[in-house]
């Protein structure tokens, strides 16, 4: 069993599709399909089954799956840790962060930590708090942004951020006027969202499904900048943390009612190595959120 075949099966589990994993590894197809039969003989185990143009773990494949990301990532903190002899010259910060918070409280960090170590590189992946919590569990990150109420049990974590989550109409809108409007008021208006696994979606669904009110929602994505849009236009309404409708003149922020606070926590995996690189950047973080 060769390192470099423990990254290509990963790769195709994760992507369940041979020609993506080739594409995200940036080798040809046929090396991949070559690497992985030749896993299999070796193993005398079939890992995956292929029916119908589909590609699915078997039994042995989940089992070979479980150890083979121990094993990169071990293999990864090692090389880390050789790099950090050198001094923080080398290294990397792979970070997932929501939407709204990488958009309005990240940038500024993240340029003048840049400016502090220029030669580190810096990887950002843009998700619902939920499948970062997942991402950091599974090695494909190394911190993350969650909310503070659901941290799962293998994960260490450090609040950093409190922030309320409103919600946001145009101007005219008879909610503009209103010091907060309840949840059932909002799950009963057009909704412009982000899609499923955000909180903001997540929140205002769940409120729905509680009072029994179906949700119209006119139109979801992930681009704020979008959603900000469509609601300015008329749209619909949305829920935003506060931050990012503070200074846009066409957008009103609102109270819930109860009002909803979103505690935010930076994370990493429990027990596991985390890198020079990344604990700067949690240093540097925790002095920057001390400052506020």
């Amino acid at each position: 069993m060769e390192f470099r075949q423990l990254e290509y099966f990963t790769e195709v589990a994760k992507q369940l599709n041979f020609t993506k994993a080739a594409e995200q590894l940036c080798i040809a197809q046929s090396a991949i399909s070559k690497s992985i039969k030749k896993l299999e003989e070796d193993l005398g185990v079939l890992l995956f089954n292929r029916i119908d143009k589909k590609v699915m773990l078997t039994a042995e494949g989940e089992v070979l799956l479980r150890h083979a990301r121990r094993i990169l990532e071990q293999v990864r903190h090692a090389q880390e840790e050789i790099e950090e002899m050198r001094g923080l010259e080398k290294g990397e910060v792979r970070i997932g962060l929501p939407s709204m918070v990488g958009s309005y409280y990240f940038p500024g960090i993240i340029l003048d930590f840049k400016k502090r170590y220029p030669h580190l590189q810096f990887t950002l992946y843009e998700q619902g708090t939920m499948k970062v919590q997942r991402m950091i569990s599974n090695g494909d990150i190394d911190m993350g942004v969650i909310v503070q109420d659901t941290i799962a049990d293998d994960l260490e974590a450090v609040p950093f951020l409190e922030e309320e989550m409103c919600v946001c109409v145009p101007k005219g809108h008879p909610f503009a006027e209103r010091e907060s409007v309840t949840y059932e008021e909002v799950a009963r208006e057009p909704l412009v969202l982000f899609q499923e696994g955000y909180f903001q979606r997540e929140l205002i669904a769940e409120a729905g499904r509680r009072m029994g009110v179906p949700l119209t929602v006119r139109f979801e994505t992930n681009q704020i900048s979008l959603l900000k849009s469509l609601v300015a236009r008329g749209s619909g309404i949305t829920l935003f943390l506060h931050m990012v409708v503070a200074n846009d003149p066409d957008l009103v922020a609102v109270s819930l009612q109860p009002p909803v606070y979103l505690k935010l926590a930076i994370a990493w995996k429990k027990h596991a190595y985390l890198s020079l690189a990344n604990q700067e950047f949690l240093s540097f973080l925790m002095e920057r959120t001390a400052a506020r």
